[in-house]
């Protein structure tokens, strides 16, 4: 089954688990569940999550980016495009095309923008990877 990694901040920890834990009944494969660390309070705290959720990027064939997203989430954003990862990315609103809180990278073409009702964009991801080869 497909693996998938979920990017976001600690502000959307109930969605990011929601998401995961909906993924996962369908049988894809979450690469890491960063929703169960405690936050960093050493650099070198830092530095083994960020050696993990980098291995998680990579190790993922798809990578979901949920907005509202911390630095973190947009350096993962980032490796997905650089190793061309098919991407979705979510905001509950319209603040991805908006000029003033946008991502020049939100808007490249490997980019799966969706909005609104997060089961709904879930059942999006589920759909469209069921017709990936």
């Amino acid at each position: 089954m497909k693996k998938f990694y979920v990017a976001s901040s600690f502000k959307n920890i109930e969605v990011v688990r929601l998401v995961s834990n909906r993924l996962k009944d369908e049988g894809f494969i979450q690469t890491y569940d960063w929703t169960r660390n405690e936050r960093a309070s050493t650099i070198e705290d830092l530095k083994i999550i960020g050696l993990k959720e980098k291995d998680a990027v990579m190790e993922a064939d798809f990578v979901i980016v949920l907005l509202p997203a911390g630095k973190g989430s947009h350096i993962e954003l980032g490796i997905a495009l650089g190793l061309e990862k098919r991407i979705y990315l979510y905001s509950p609103n319209d603040e991805v095309n908006q000029f003033e809180t946008t991502s020049t990278f939100y808007h490249l073409p490997e980019v799966q923008k969706c909005m609104g009702a997060i089961e709904e964009f879930v059942e999006k991801v589920i759909s469209d990877q069921v017709l990936v080869n």
